[in-house]
């Protein structure tokens, strides 16, 4: 059946400006916006309100994942990991320079 011509009009009308026509529908609400109240964000129309749902969500579900503890520990690995490689190349370097005859040194291997 068709739907009554009062529901069909209040669906294309903004819902924060019941005088302006309504520009899209947000996919999450499902709620109709004009070109005022609806906006793009990461490639997709969004309202104001389930963009605003979306950053708190975000939000608390980094600092739930963080927990405020051990947000150091990848920095300190990767600082240990960078010194222990740079002792690996200077040691191997210095390794390399000890198997050079001492004659090299001297220059009388040039002569």
């Amino acid at each position: 059946m068709a739907e009554p011509l009062s529901t069909t009009i209040d669906k294309t009308i903004c819902l924060v400006h019941p005088h302006r026509a309504a520009a899209a529908r947000c996919p999450q609400c499902r709620r109709f916006f004009c070109g005022e109240c609806i906006t793009e964000h990461d490639g997709r129309l969004t309202c104001a309100q389930c963009l605003r749902s979306e950053a708190e969500d975000a939000e608390g579900l980094g600092a739930k994942s963080r927990g405020g503890r051990l947000t150091w520990l990848p920095a300190l690995l990767q600082l240990v990991a960078a010194i222990v490689v740079l002792w690996l190349v200077y040691y191997l370097l210095a390794r390399f320079l000890m198997l050079i005859p001492a004659s090299f040194h001297d220059g009388t291997v040039w002569e």
